[in-house]
């Protein structure tokens, strides 16, 4: 039996779960290697928590076919199930009995650990409470990252949240119920929106929201994708600047597949782009309207060869050379592209991401410190960064707990001279367990190490 701080998730190369703070459970070990062969992409964290929020707040059962297994995704299970929600995560198939919209008021805090898009989707689902009040916390992190935006719209819309603490940042008091109205709303997030749009339909009333600022819009299509779907009515904006959302709606059960993860698949697209490898990715579909699927167009722009072959892409290696790429629709990328911005000729400018500031870690500041560790050169802009070309050699660099930023530099050390040592390298399973275990599995050369307070 796993003592409690860990947590299997049905891969040979378990990633354990983080522990308490300031306490280090993994490191890895990487050394220079070509990379060649086939990874398949893991399902999508984004999907997989929608499917998860929504089949909790509908009527009757719902099957959720093939989804993540990951640190996140169970957070939020057992954040819906804490709702009200009977959740039963079977190998392959996730079985929900939804509330039906009556979300229970929980006996205890609620834990969303690390997970901000389960923090942000809960606030709206327990301000659907007929009564009660609900606390909603996290992680250091969660508690360091900021929703006051969207706390403030669900009060303006019935509900009563509070930051606990007065900064917009977790822990959360909740309170219902949700009766509709008016809000504007500057989404720094795009999970905001993207509550509002989940839980508003089974408000009391109507709702209105005017969003003047969105980041992230890919991801505020994919949760309309969702509504649409199962029949809920939103009307909105081309540009989705406004939405209007009819009150009093139901969501039924359903059964779907989710697909695979761009955010993840990130990682070995950029690994085929360096010199002289060649990867190719099963699984991914293009169609899809995940944001991140962008990231094939930025490799293409920098001059890697891509080819599609039916659902698989294969990415090989080449003469990389810099440009300018807006990275709004697209964050969680930047710690990847900074990393292939070391390898190409020229200057590669990652702009218009001021969001990156604000997720796991300020991921323009450290990718800027932990690339300087290794060689490199990037520059910080205030949204974004400027990355020179140079060689990059190994170094004891720091993933500070954010999991995007460990598989970034796990892959830059594959490219590096001599061996790279990243500490805290255990945050990989929020999202993507297996990720040493597919690395290796297109010959990468890393060990990973258990590791305890330094």
């Amino acid at each position: 039996m796993f003592a409690p701080e860990w947590r299997c998730y049905r891969s040979s190369n378990c990633v354990p779960r983080r522990g308490a703070a300031g306490v280090e459970r993994m490191k890895l070990r990487v050394r220079a290697a070509k990379l060649s062969g086939s990874v398949t992409i893991p399902a999508s964290k984004s999907h997989t928590i929608r499917a998860v929020a929504i089949a909790s707040l509908a009527k009757g059962t719902s099957r959720i076919l093939a989804p993540l297994d990951s640190e996140d995704t169970f957070a939020a299970v057992d954040t819906y199930r804490a709702a009200g929600a009977r959740i039963d995560t079977g190998s392959g198939v996730w079985t929900v009995r939804g509330t039906g919209g009556d979300i229970r008021t929980p006996a205890q805090a609620v834990d969303v650990r690390n997970s901000g898009t389960t923090l942000n989707m809960a606030l709206g689902s327990f301000a659907l409470m007929a009564s009660g009040r609900a606390t909603l916390t996290g992680d250091e992190q969660i508690q360091r990252r900021p929703s006051g935006p969207l706390a403030k719209s669900l009060c303006d819309l019935g509900a009563k949240v509070k930051s606990v603490k007065g900064n917009g940042c977790a822990p959360f008091e909740v309170e219902g119920r949700l009766r509709g109205g008016k809000t504007s709303i500057e989404a720094v997030s795009s999970q905001f929106v993207s509550s509002l749009l989940v839980n508003a339909p089974l408000g009391q009333g109507d709702s209105r929201v005017a969003v003047p600022l969105l980041n992230e819009a890919p991801y505020v299509w994919m949760t309309l994708a969702w509504l649409k779907e199962r029949g809920i009515k939103v009307a909105h904006k081309e540009d989705l600047s406004e939405f209007e959302i009819a009150g009093g709606q139901a969501y039924g059960g359903f059964e779907k597949r989710i697909p695979a993860d761009f955010s993840s698949a990130t990682f070995f697209l950029a690994a085929g782009a360096l010199g002289g490898n060649s990867v190719t990715l099963i699984g991914l579909d293009m169609n899809d309207t995940q944001g991140d699927k962008a990231v094939v167009e930025y490799l293409e722009r920098m001059g890697a060869k891509v080819e599609f072959a039916g659902a698989d892409i294969v990415v090989k290696g080449d003469n990389l050379v810099g440009c300018e790429i807006d990275l709004n629709a697209t964050p969680d990328a930047l710690p990847m592209m900074a990393v292939l911005g070391c390898f190409a000729k020229g200057q590669t400018r990652l702009v218009n991401v001021p969001q990156a500031r604000i997720k796991e870690t300020d991921r323009i500041a450290v990718m800027a410190s932990e690339l300087s560790k290794m060689g490199g050169r990037a520059r910080e802009l205030p949204d974004g960064l400027v990355v020179e070309e140079g060689p990059l050699h190994g170094a004891e660099v720091d993933s500070r707990g954010d999991h995007r930023i460990a598989m970034a530099l796990a892959v830059a050390g594959t490219a590096a001279k001599g061996e790279t040592v990243i500490h805290r390298a255990e945050a990989m399973a929020v999202t993507f367990p297996a990720f040493v275990e597919s690395m290796k599995g297109i010959g990468a050369r890393i060990t990973v190490e258990d590791q305890e307070a330094r």
